[in-house]
């Protein structure tokens, strides 16, 4: 009778542990298979968010002409030659009026004779203005003059933590447009937690220098500035002045620049016309003014219309005699004031609304 008994209790305790292993390697599987399984989030491009913030990164080529001495032939003659200085580097176009950030390494060559020219991704070229730069910070702001201009959208470089994806898109090389991915490698903080430097390992080669170092969302979290190397090339360490501090510079030098600054037109006069200037130029004697021989490329002047050969008859409804008319109307304005000025062309009068320039960069000492 026991023994009969036995067979149920024996199949009830197998069934039982049959079914508490089957529970365990179900749990187990499942287990796997959320290890395994490739997480929702995980992108494979960033193709988007490099095309936003692409556009805002530019190519600045900076050239400096020094005047040299070389040995001279004899003891009454000096030889003068003209040397010729390039920088590369790159630039970040902070809002859609025309101010680009930058490093002041780019563009140190410029502070004689020079001649910036500033590169969009999208091919089109405008010469650019240094209007200030800050030695302590090694920042420098450039101003240009273009319409259809997309500004980078900012990020909070607070939040970064070492780990999180970074792009560095700039013009490494004179190679164009490039973009290398990394991740923050460490934060530098001061003794006041404000981050004084962002390391990362993306790749920052020559002409990297002033580019956008971007986030995962295309923000901009920091300004490419430096390398760790003793070959030159990079190794692994580049650094980015974070970007609240490079665009709080920007702030602080853009209205120092606009406060210390007169406005610029950005023309050279010849003669103040008289009669007998007037009748040898346009076959009349009434023509008075002063004639423009010419403009700066991409200045206030030639963006309002004005022409080599026009003649500047009024400024703010004063008439013009000499050079020191104009001066005196120009210098009681600053950078981005609009005035009127008054050309005869071609037999007509035309009033051009003119938005002055910078005349000169404004130096921030450390």
């Amino acid at each position: 009778m026991l023994r009969f008994l036995a067979w149920p209790i024996a199949c009830g305790l197998l069934l039982a542990i049959v079914i508490v292993q089957y529970n365990q390697l179900a749990q187990l599987l499942r287990g796997n298979l959320v290890l395994t399984s490739k997480p929702e989030n995980t992108a494979t491009s960033f193709a988007d968010i490099i095309a936003r913030a692409s556009p805002a990164v530019v190519s600045i080529n900076a050239t400096s002409v020094n005047v040299g001495s070389v040995e001279r032939a004899s003891p009454d003659q000096l030889n003068l030659y003209l040397e010729e200085r390039a920088s590369l580097g790159s630039g970040v176009i902070i809002s859609a009026d025309g101010y680009i950030l930058t490093n002041l390494h780019v563009v140190d060559t410029l502070f004689d004779a020079f001649n910036a020219q500033v590169t969009l991704v999208d091919g089109r070229q405008t010469p650019a203005t240094v209007i200030a730069w800050d030695e302590g910070s090694d920042l420098a702001v450039l101003h240009i003059n273009m319409d259809g201009l997309t500004p980078i959208s900012r990020g909070d470089d607070g939040e970064l933590r070492v780990g999180d994806i970074v792009f560095a898109i700039g013009y490494p090389r004179n190679v164009g447009q490039s973009v290398s991915q990394g991740i923050v490698s460490a934060i530098r903080r001061g003794t006041d937690t404000a981050i004084e430097r962002i390391q990362t390992d993306a790749a920052i080669n020559p002409g990297n220098s002033g580019g956008a170092l971007i986030n995962a969302k295309g923000e901009l979290v920091g300004l490419n500035s430096s390398i760790l190397s003793e070959s030159g090339n990079f190794e692994g360490i580049g650094f980015a002045t974070p970007a609240s501090l490079a665009v709080t510079a920007l702030e602080e030098m853009v209205a120092q620049a606009i406060e210390g600054n007169a406005g610029y037109l950005g023309v050279i006069t010849g003669e103040a016309l008289g009669p007998r200037s007037s009748e040898l130029f346009f076959g009349i004697d009434s023509v008075r003014g002063m004639l423009v021989e010419s403009v700066d490329e991409g200045g206030a002047a030639m963006r309002a219309g004005i022409l080599p050969g026009d003649v500047i008859t009024r400024v703010q409804g004063t008439k013009v005699v000499d050079g020191g008319n104009i001066m005196a109307e120009v210098r009681n304005k600053k950078p981005g004031d609009t005035i009127e000025v008054e050309v005869y062309r071609n037999g007509q009068t035309l009033s051009l609304p003119t938005t002055l320039g910078f005349g000169q960069a404004i130096i921030i000492e450390p």
